[in-house]
């Protein structure tokens, strides 16, 4: 699958392509650009930035950024080896969503592996904090369980909450759901070298009770559900998928690596389990790499 478009900080062209890879490899970025050392791992530790998007550094340096989007569709169609190249140091923002790309898996299609899949089992309760923002994950029994609250002053926005059992619902909304951003803030961001990529073609604009973009939203929770594509695709970055229960009030892609370093600081808050049988939900059935590419 091959994919250009502009980065959304960088305002830079890129070209992307996303290969098939060997079971039990899991999801590795390759700089194109970069002769040596440009290969980098989506770890929660290898994270380097988390501010307005999450940024994957190596220990040589190379980066790459806004990885969160292409992240979220892997994780929800349950692709969980991969080899992305990427010819710069941030993915193509495409259209502010997950849709191009779950549409692009969806003809492309995937292999289903022999091999057990192995999942993270949250044991107890782990919760970060930071003023008013809250983040938390718990124990359940056979899901993902994603509740996410947004809350904002501006009145359009407001406050939008949703539940999404990751590996049992319907994911197109949220898959559908765009980056979002108040006029207000656009200068802002210009400002500190962000955004230079954003347009009403690949965002969400919002100018006090209106949406700038001409076809108006996607669907009713479009804010919040963006927030959850892109807490789907920060929790990949623990290598694996998750049992668990989060709940996160007006968090970001900060909040779910602090609670995702928590968790991993001891060893008794999780367990790592295979999955052997088929008799599971959706996503957790061994969807594991996609088919063969010219």
């Amino acid at each position: 699958m091959a994919f250009d478009g502009v980065a959304l900080h960088s305002g830079k062209m890129v070209h992307m392509k996303v290969k098939p890879s060997h079971p039990n490899t899991g999801i590795i970025f390759k700089r194109t650009d970069l002769k040596n050392n440009n290969t980098l791992i989506p770890g929660i530790f290898n994270v380097s930035s988390a501010i307005f998007c999450t940024t994957i550094s190596n220990d040589y340096g190379a980066k790459i950024s806004t990885i969160e989007h292409l992240m979220g569709a892997l994780y929800g169609t349950g692709i969980d080896n991969a080899l992305v190249e990427v010819d710069g140091d941030e993915l193509p923002i495409l259209d502010g969503s997950a849709k191009i790309y779950v549409d692009q898996i969806g003809k492309v299609g995937v292999e289903t592996s022999k091999s057990p899949i192995k999942v993270i089992k949250i044991e107890k309760k782990i919760k970060f904090e930071d003023e008013e923002k809250f983040i938390s994950i718990e124990p359940s029994k056979l899901s993902l369980d994603i509740d996410f609250e947004i809350k904002y002053e501006n009145s359009l926005i407001g406050t939008q909450r949703n539940l999404i059992k990751v590996y049992e619902d319907d994911l197109t909304n949220v898959f559908n759901s765009r980056t979002f951003c108040l006029y207000e803030d656009i200068d802002k961001l210009k400002k500190m070298n962000l955004a230079k990529g954003g347009s009403l073609e690949n965002a969400i604009v919002v100018q006090n009770e209106k949406v700038l973009n001409k076809d108006g939203l996607r669907n009713n929770l479009e804010f919040v559900n963006h927030k959850i594509l892109d807490c789907m695709g920060d929790l990949f970055l623990s290598g694996y998928k998750i049992i668990g229960k989060l709940k996160c009030s007006q968090g970001g892609h900060k909040l779910t690596n602090q609670l995702l370093r928590k968790v991993f600081k001891n060893d008794l808050n999780f367990s790592i389990i295979e999955v052997k049988e088929n008799k599971i939900p959706h996503s957790f059935i061994n969807k594991r790499y996609l088919k063969s590419i010219a």
